[in-house]
């Protein structure tokens, strides 16, 4: 299976309209949150509600079966700090997840930790740690979980924004 995963696109909607017509093959398309629009305007996207989602009237989770795993889909937001990783292994351990999908932080990342997978693609818009834009492809075969960071290339256009290779 394969399932493209981003994150805090923030108004970036043409960017969520070329990845779903980049990737046709995809099974499926997450958002962890702060879309910042409506959530109805992507129908091809299972979305939560991230902390600029004023406007939408999406969870604030969701638990999500992919073959024999479960993806908990979170923004992230609603954890601390410096417990934050803590905090959402425990809360995809009581949901049966084997998987989590998060945002909010505008880091990418990609880490295997105490059995879980934790999945970050960054952010669509701006990424915190100097790092270009980016969203995930994370692919699931049986038991075998494996992901990849994309990262946007900068293209030059009317409004100079990053664009989708």
């Amino acid at each position: 299976m394969k399932i493209i995963v981003v994150s805090d696109s923030h108004g970036r909607n043409d960017l969520l309209s070329d990845l779903v017509n980049q990737h046709p093959d995809a099974d499926a398309f997450l958002h962890c949150g702060d879309i910042e629009d409506e959530a109805d305007s992507f129908p091809e996207y299972l979305i939560v509600q991230g902390n600029n989602d004023y406007c939408n009237d999406t969870p604030a989770q969701r638990v999500l079966p992919f073959g024999s795993h479960r993806i908990l889909l979170v923004h992230s937001h609603q954890f601390s700090y410096r417990r934050r990783e803590e905090q959402m292994i425990e809360l995809a351990k009581k949901y049966g997840c084997d998987i989590i999908c998060f945002g909010h932080t505008h880091v990418a990342e990609y880490r295997k930790v105490h059995g879980f997978v934790l999945l970050n693609p960054g952010s669509l818009k701006y990424s915190r740690d100097g790092r270009l834009p980016s969203y995930a492809i994370l692919q699931i075969d049986g038991d075998q979980v494996d992901a990849e960071i994309v990262f946007l290339e900068p293209k030059k256009s009317k409004r100079g924004f990053f664009f989708h290779r």
